[in-house]
């Protein structure tokens, strides 16, 4: 058994085979393996006995939900217009410069994926980002230099 229908096979048993199960063994898979691959989507429809096309639109609707390949840090910039008015721009460039990677790409050595994504949660204190489950707020380039430097250093 490979390792990835092992680790679907245990989340089916933590969350149960239901239609209601998806998305939370969607994110443990994520959680796992940093991203949902077709083999993950392929043994989750048939743990939970649906359709590999209900997985496969369920994994790739939710921007949270990996279905590529991305770096040990996962930056996600806020893409909402009260981020973009408050300097989203400066930040994106700042990351970009630092990364030497455009938005929706990954380091080569897959330490880093740069991406925009929906609203945050953050629009009082934009510019925001998070990097995995870590939020940075009232962002300038200097303080993303310093985020990234420490970063760059783990």
């Amino acid at each position: 058994m490979t390792e990835t229908k092992e680790l679907v096979k245990k989340l089916a048993d933590k969350h149960g085979r239901v239609r209601e199960s998806l998305i939370p063994i969607l994110q443990g898979v994520v959680q796992e393996e940093r991203y949902i691959s077709s083999e993950a989507m392929t043994e989750i429809a048939r743990e939970l006995d649906i359709s590999a096309a209900k997985v496969y639109g369920t994994a790739t609707f939710y921007s949270f939900l990996d279905t590529q390949p991305r770096g040990k840090y996962v930056i996600r910039i806020c893409r909402t217009i009260s981020c973009a008015m408050k300097g989203k721009n400066l930040i994106i460039q700042e990351l970009e410069d630092m990364l030497k990677v455009k938005v929706g790409e990954t380091t080569q050595n897959r330490k880093f994926s740069l991406l925009e994504t929906n609203c945050l949660g953050w629009c009082h204190k934009g510019p925001a980002m998070l990097i995995n489950d870590e939020a940075y707020t009232e962002l300038t380039p200097e303080k993303v230099r310093d985020i990234i430097n420490e970063y760059m250093k783990k």
